[in-house]
């Protein structure tokens, strides 16, 4: 006989339990996101932690001298390559990799799809950052968006994971009342994957931003006012993605008016949208490169 259903209690429980047993951050990554955030850092201070770290330099060198930047001449130098690619390039690369060393692997994805999973997280990603171009947001802070669009939906995959048959009837309850996975999520689980990714983002003690972000990309306006752009234009992202089916994560049916309030907080309109479409699309296959460099080394 089966056992009583798990009350909403007890499936935080499990999901936390799920979470403290992943690894933590690596050493090399927790200095590069300390060294990166400090004021006036240099190439130099990066260069000093990284080049303790063999897979972390062949990396960032494999990264430089990807078809991503299509550089006339191969880059040998890992100082060179920390100018040539910026400090928030490397400091998000160095953290997509942790995270994908912990989560990114065929057996976290019990009811979702991983390739399917990794190309919605590209678009959204890459959809984010030409957003924040188009809003002039400073070049520094730009890669900020790719990462945070990357890694949005990071809640999801313990939830797949912990409660696989659950989630697919969330999935499922999503596509059956043509609505937001979120709120299915909610009804299925009594939580959803925004509250599962603060979880994540706090074990790891992840900038302010990217907790705000994994929380409140589905209600942006609850998010804190010096962070709202990012988390409105990754939503607005999110959106985009879901709707022209590139890649999924299980949100088959955006909430469309919530497109429109976005649109309107942010202060663009659907031809910026259709301006930056072809773009997006090309960007795409580039930042594939960004995600499979990552990846080689789990």
């Amino acid at each position: 006989m089966p056992g009583a259903p798990l009350s909403n209690e007890q499936r935080v429980k499990l999901i936390q339990k799920y979470i403290d047993r992943m690894p933590s951050l690596s050493t090399t990554v927790t200095k590069v996101l300390e060294i990166c955030n400090r004021p006036n850092t240099s190439a130099n201070d990066l260069n000093r932690v990284i080049s303790l770290d063999p897979v972390l330099t062949g990396q960032v060198l494999k990264l430089i001298n990807s078809a991503y930047y299509s550089l006339p001449n191969q880059i040998s130098s890992l100082t060179r390559a920390i100018i040539m690619l910026g400090l928030n390039t490397v400091k998000n690369l160095a953290l997509s990799t942790a995270v994908l060393g912990s989560m990114g692997r065929e057996e976290s994805f019990q009811s979702l799809s991983m390739d399917e999973f990794w190309t919605h997280s590209i678009c959204v990603g890459v959809m984010a950052k030409a957003l924040a171009i188009r809003k002039g947001v400073p070049v520094m802070v730009q890669e900020e968006f790719f990462v945070g669009g990357l890694l949005h939906d990071l809640g999801k995959i313990p939830l797949n994971n912990c409660f696989a048959g659950e989630y697919r009837q969330a999935l499922e309850l999503a596509v059956l009342e043509q609505g937001p996975l979120v709120r299915a999520e909610e009804m299925m689980l009594g939580f959803d994957h925004g509250v599962v990714g603060r979880m994540i983002a706090e074990k790891w003690q992840l900038n302010p931003a990217l907790v705000e972000l994994f929380s409140h990309h589905h209600d942006p306006e609850n998010a804190a006012e010096k962070i709202r752009l990012l988390v409105n234009i990754v939503a607005l992202a999110n959106a985009y993605a879901n709707l022209f089916d590139v890649g999924s994560a299980g949100d088959r049916y955006p909430d469309i008016s919530r497109v429109g309030e976005l649109l309107a907080r942010l202060g663009l309109g659907w031809s910026d949208i259709s301006a930056l479409h072809a773009k997006v699309q090309g960007e795409i296959e580039k930042a594939q490169i960004f995600l499979q460099v990552a990846r080689e080394a789990v």
